[in-house]
């Protein structure tokens, strides 16, 4: 069975319009990045930004709206280019199984997740390990690699 995307609120949509322009222009936005990759049917760049959360000397990138576009041409390519300031590298996206991507998440919700995003995801930081594991199912979680 096919899950679902969320749906992305319209606040969102326009919120990233100017966050491109910023994070294109060089501005450094807490932990944004802008995330370029291949459109899995069109096979052009699609670029949206994203929060990459650091863990344990890790990198991670969280889904808080479910399987939107960028997260199956994520899935679809494997690769993609993030770029922050004028900085900008290749990585390798390896979607975690639900089990280790629980774990992620739980420890995300710990340190602290902003309200706007944490009332997406149907867990909070006191829920079970396994709560974590099902929502991790319905917001894929990607560790970030750098390709050399």
């Amino acid at each position: 069975m096919a899950k679902k995307a969320s749906k992305v609120p319209f606040w969102v949509r326009l919120f990233n319009v100017l966050i491109i322009t910023l994070l294109r222009a060089g501005f450094k936005i807490g932990a944004m990045y802008l995330l370029t990759v291949r459109g899995r049917k069109s096979g052009l760049p699609r670029t949206t930004p994203i929060a990459i959360v650091e863990k344990d000397e890790k990198r991670y990138v969280i889904t808080p709206y479910g399987v939107v576009d960028w997260v199956r041409n994520l899935r679809a390519a494997g690769e993609a280019v993030i770029k922050r300031g004028y900085r900008s590298e290749t990585i390798r996206a390896i979607e975690l199984p639900a089990s280790e991507a629980g774990s992620v998440l739980k420890r995300v919700f710990e340190d602290g997740i902003p309200p706007f995003l944490a009332k997406y995801f149907e867990v909070t930081a006191n829920s079970s390990r396994e709560e974590f594991e099902r929502a991790a199912q319905r917001h894929p979680v990607f560790s970030l690699e750098r390709v050399a």
